[in-house]
Order: structure tokens, then sequence, then C-alpha cells
């Protein structure tokens, strides 16, 4: 299977690009998995609703140029389900069973993702109620998706 991650942004902190580079090396025995990275806008203190939006919107068009037509999209949202670690693994186990050769995942920015985005996804997942760097949500789901392989494949993993 081939695991997409497109976010807005990019990683400064070497810690998370490391942490990231490791399980992306891990990630390698179980599945293709690449991230890409489109352009964020910066947004000034105090933005208005309508500025904030425009920033959405021009984020979104650089995320949707990314998204293919034939794979599952997977968006990460504050509003999506929640999932425990072996719901998500059984959720990409079933999507590979039923024939799926590519799952996107969408990270937006630090204003979340645009409406556009939100509703092309095929499903929406939320890690927490709380709020996290858009980057460390990387290093999470990256991190989930290797659980996940473990989980399938049988191999322990740490609970």
């Amino acid at each position: 299977m081939r695991i997409t991650v497109i976010a807005a942004g990019k990683i400064k902190e070497k810690f998370y690009r490391d942490a990231l580079a490791e399980y992306e090396k891990r990630l390698g025995k179980y599945c293709r998995f690449e991230v890409i990275e489109v352009e964020d806008e910066k947004t000034p203190d105090k933005a208005g609703e309508m500025l904030e939006e425009r920033i959405k919107e021009k984020e979104a068009l650089r995320i949707l140029r990314h998204i293919k037509e034939d794979a599952h999209v997977i968006t990460l949202e504050i509003q999506g389900k929640k999932l425990d670690s072996v719901a998500f693994a059984k959720k990409l186990e079933k999507l590979a069973t039923y024939g799926c050769s590519h799952v996107q995942f969408v990270i937006g920015g630090s204003l979340g993702l645009h409406d556009s985005v939100s509703r092309r996804a095929d499903e929406k997942i939320s890690f927490s109620d709380m709020t996290f760097p858009h980057q460390l949500v990387r290093v999470i789901l990256a991190e989930q998706i290797y659980r996940g392989y473990r989980i399938i494949s049988g191999e322990p993993y740490h609970k």
C-alpha cells in the first residue's frame, strides 16, 4: 500500500524531522510512505475571520493539487472520529483488503482545513479534542501508522 501524508507547512524543528525520518525508515518494511509538504500561509496576530478564511482557502488549493482521484482521503480534524490504535490498524487493514492501494492523510495548517478539503475527504479522524502543533501531528500520525502495521502483522507493540 502507498501512504501519503499531505501537510501544510514545513517542519522547522530538528527533533520533529528526526522523529519523522525514523518512522519513515521503519515504515519501509510495510508500505510506501511519503510526506508532501505544501506551503502554509503566515497568519498575522489578530487576523479577522475573513482573512483566516482566505488563508485556509490558499492552503486548500495547494493541498487539493496533490490529492489523487483514486486515493482514499482521510483528513485529520478535531471534529473527526476518534479511534484507538487497534481500530486504526483495522481501518488500514480493511482498506488494503478491499483493494485500496493509496491512502492520503491530510493535515491542515495552524488554522485547520478549509471546507473544500474537508468535503473531499472520504473519512475524517481525530487524535484528540486537544490542539497540537501541526508538525507534531505528523509525527503522531506516522507513529500510529507504524503501530497499526505492527498490530496487523501480529508483532509486539508498546501498549
